[in-house]
């Protein structure tokens, strides 16, 4: 089996040199996914309502920058308040660090002794975390409150949730620009039942899934959302005319 990176002296150098990055994986799936699964929710709600390819087009692309905007408002918020707890942890730790350093001496002592250190080695890893203040302050953030200081920058995560929101979303509409409805929706089903294979099977280069697995999986729950619209809409077909 082929590892994924090198071992030797030189190449592991190299790699924790140029440290931890932010991983956008997440962003760009959650929009992606969301994207496809709204926009063909309310087309195929459309189809089953039998309305016109008009509306199709007007509430589809209404949805696309509306949600899109509001998606990647939403993921802006949430990976911005990550930023913000990171921050004011550090904070409190420089604070207690700088009023209570025994204490905090002792919780570092206590952290490690609980992952098996022991005596003059317990002495030596404590007194080499704390003789750096930065040093210090990272460990008691990643171990004793469990945070990761390695997080993403919201503009950048919000921008891959919009992207891939459009560009995924946008999918089930195309059909209805270049051909007439009868034909539009089958291919708007074909493309889009596309697009969640393809998003499954390329989320499982960062899982343990076969691609064909994650596909399936994504591919099922997509089709299943807009098989609930195009019932709803098709129970409701009619309803309101006249």
């Amino acid at each position: 089996m082929e590892l994924e990176h090198r071992h030797d002296p030189a190449a592991i150098a190299a790699r924790l040199a140029r440290g931890a990055r932010p991983n956008y994986l997440r962003d760009w799936v959650y929009g992606g996914i969301d994207g496809a699964v709204t926009t063909f929710a309310i087309v195929a709600g459309v189809v089953g309502a039998a309305l016109s390819a008009n509306i199709v087009i007007i509430l589809g692309l209404a949805n696309l920058i509306a949600d899109g905007v509001s998606m990647a408002a939403g993921n802006y918020s949430a990976t911005k308040t990550e930023h913000d707890e990171l921050e004011r942890t550090r904070e409190m730790e420089h604070r207690h660090i700088a009023m209570d350093p025994d204490g905090e001496r002792e919780e570092v002592r206590q952290i490690f002794r609980a992952k098996g250190f022991e005596g003059e080695t317990l002495d030596r890893a404590v007194e080499a975390i704390t003789a750096d203040r930065e040093r210090w302050i990272s460990t008691m953030v990643t171990e004793e409150f469990g945070l990761s200081e390695n997080v993403r920058d919201p503009l950048t995560a919000a921008g891959a949730t919009f992207a891939a929101f459009v560009a995924c979303g946008a999918v089930p509409l195309v059909p209805y620009f270049l051909f007439d409805a009868d034909v539009a929706s089958p291919v708007a089903l074909v493309m889009t039942a596309s697009v969640f294979f393809m998003i499954g099977s390329m989320k499982s280069r960062w899982s343990l899934q076969r691609w064909w697995v994650s596909g399936l999986e994504t591919l099922t729950i997509g089709c299943g959302a807009a098989a609930l619209a195009f019932g709803i809409g098709y129970a409701l077909r009619g309803f309101g005319a006249g």
